[in-house]
């Protein structure tokens, strides 16, 4: 049975104590540090890249699960692996071949995800499922800050689930104290959340919850 893994997203961290802060969210529980990666191409945002990685790479042991919103994303898997980056986890409406980039990120000592949109299919996971480390269905659009979650990706989740039910699968947007049942018991197993750890008054609380609420649901997601 998987178990949850919480992972804050440092988008949501003072960017100027950037490793400062990973060290805190590690400190308070967190199980992965998620960094959102986008290229102003293939979302509208510009955010970080594999030099910040590279450079935060020597102040933190984090499990660094790297979250590519990139256009052709097989340009950027050197350069990840050589900052030392945990997880590369690619959009499958970037690439036109997805199993060719999951065995490039393999041979480069990297865990492999793929991640959907929330108007991409399931269905296109399914022969990939097998070979991946990790799965993200996203429950806003990517790139667009200020959206709220989406309830209706979770059928996504739930089929997922129970085709696949060793699989880690991460949800990402709008995630807080209040859907976190509905993520939990759809069969979401990674957390990432910005605002709602970062925001909150007892930030280690919250991820408590999401630990709590994630591992308890999990056998009845496949019911």
């Amino acid at each position: 049975m998987v178990v949850a893994k919480i992972a804050p997203s440092l988008l949501s961290s003072d960017f100027a104590r950037l490793a400062e802060e990973c060290e805190r969210m590690l400190s308070l529980g967190a199980d992965y540090l998620h960094m959102d990666v986008m290229d102003g191409h293939f979302v509208p945002n510009l955010t970080l890249g594999a030099p910040i990685i590279k450079s935060l790479r020597p102040h933190t042991k984090g499990f660094l699960d790297c979250h590519l919103m990139v256009s052709n994303p097989e340009q950027w898997v050197d350069d990840f692996a050589e900052a030392g980056a945990d997880l590369f986890c690619f959009h499958y409406e970037a690439t036109e071949n997805p199993m060719a980039l999951i065995d490039t990120i393999h041979a480069k000592g990297m865990k492999a995800g793929m991640a959907i949109k929330p108007k991409t299919l399931i269905d296109v996971v399914y022969e990939f499922a097998p070979k991946l480390d990790q799965v993200l269905v996203m429950t806003v659009e990517p790139g667009v800050g200020g959206q709220s979650f989406m309830p209706e990706c979770m059928d996504k989740v739930r089929d997922l689930r129970k085709r696949f039910p060793d699989l880690d699968i991460e949800v990402d947007g709008g995630l807080d104290p209040e859907n976190i049942d509905v993520a939990a018991k759809a069969g979401a197993n990674v957390i990432v959340a910005g605002s709602s750890i970062f925001k909150a008054q007892s930030p280690g609380d919250v991820i408590s919850l999401f630990r709590t609420t994630v591992n308890g649901a999990q056998p009845s997601a496949t019911a």
